[in-house]
């Protein structure tokens, strides 16, 4: 018999409540020892616990991927509002299953894939990530030059704010995001403070005002990102990345790589047999495919409707991946 086909949401009140809960909760949290049939003939979804973080990008994901999970393999799929590195401790606790989309995070892959094995690189979303520093377009018009950061020192008493203490402002998002930023800022000499927004939707809206009314920023962002196709940020070229140049974070002083986004699930769940496990292997699409997500979800609709818009609008693709 199908089961009953659901989404839940857990939201932890606070991240470190959150990171006690995945450590103390252990391997019965999970329902993923319901790998079989009965009869052994097929195996069983179960209930599939997918770590959510906090940009739209990967809501976007997580949406799809739940969707077809809950409507094609009638699992359970429960989302749980995680950071980054606070997702990855659930591995081995047996309270996440799955990090939809990954960007980089080296050192957590060797502490969980490597090192302690309860976790599995289940191959790229497809996605291609790119993380830099940008300013609004006014700001690269009026300009241009500021688009090189051998120049930014020139423009650092044009960005001070109240938060910069006389100095220029790079303003980041989220601090569990990945960034480099502070590491740059002092290895090229430049006269900056790293202020964070707190959020991807703060920083959005800081790069959006400031583009309406011709204030000057300078700040972090990432591809892909519904947000460029509103807004065209023009980004700042950084010292050229090449392999190396980043292995010590304390003496970073390149630009970020190239990030192919990957898909990241709980070795217990890549072996037990659930085809939620294998959708989460064959889950690819594009930045496009993200971004058109991404953007329903930003201009109102629920992820999930904006999942079934898109899982409808593609039928082939999805088969490909049920295969």
């Amino acid at each position: 018999m199908r089961k009953t086909s659901v989404i839940r949401r857990v939201v932890p009140a606070l991240a470190g409540a959150a990171a006690t809960a995945l450590l103390l909760a252990g391997c019965g949290g999970s329902s993923l020892n319901q790998t079989a049939a009965a009869d052994g003939s097929k195996a069983s979804c179960g209930t599939v616990n997918v770590a959510l973080n906090a940009w739209v990008g990967y809501t976007a994901n997580a949406a799809v991927y739940s969707y077809v999970a809950k409507d094609k393999l009638g699992c359970t799929v429960v989302q749980k509002d995680l950071n980054e590195q606070i997702a990855w401790q659930g591995f081995g606790s047996g309270e996440v299953d799955v990090i939809i989309e990954n960007w980089g995070h080296a050192d957590l892959a060797k502490q969980y894939i490597t090192d302690q094995a309860v976790a599995v690189d289940a191959g790229p979303t497809g996605n291609k990530g790119r993380i830099g520093w940008y300013v609004p377009p006014w700001l690269a018009k009026a300009h241009p030059d500021i688009l090189d950061s051998k120049n930014l020192n020139k423009y650092a008493s044009l960005l001070k704010t109240s938060e910069s203490g006389g100095k220029g402002q790079l303003l980041d998002g989220d601090p569990a995001f990945v960034t480099n930023d502070e590491a740059l800022v002092k290895n090229l000499n430049l006269d900056y403070k790293v202020v964070y927004s707190g959020s991807e939707a703060s920083l959005i809206q800081s790069f959006r005002a400031a583009e309406k009314n011709k204030t000057p920023l300078l700040g972090y962002f990432y591809e892909p990102q519904w947000f460029l196709s509103e807004v065209p940020l023009a980004k700042v070229n950084l010292p050229k990345w090449t392999k190396g140049c980043d292995a010590d974070a304390e003496k970073i002083a390149c630009d970020y790589p190239d990030y192919t986004l990957n898909k990241i699930i709980s070795k217990k769940f890549a072996d037990s047999g659930s085809p939620a496990a294998k959708l989460a292997k064959a889950f690819s699409w594009t930045n496009a495919d993200q971004d058109s997500v991404a953007t329903d979800i930003q201009n109102g609709m629920k992820p999930e409707a904006a999942a079934k818009k898109w899982v409808d609008a593609h039928p082939e693709q999805v088969a490909a991946w049920l295969k």
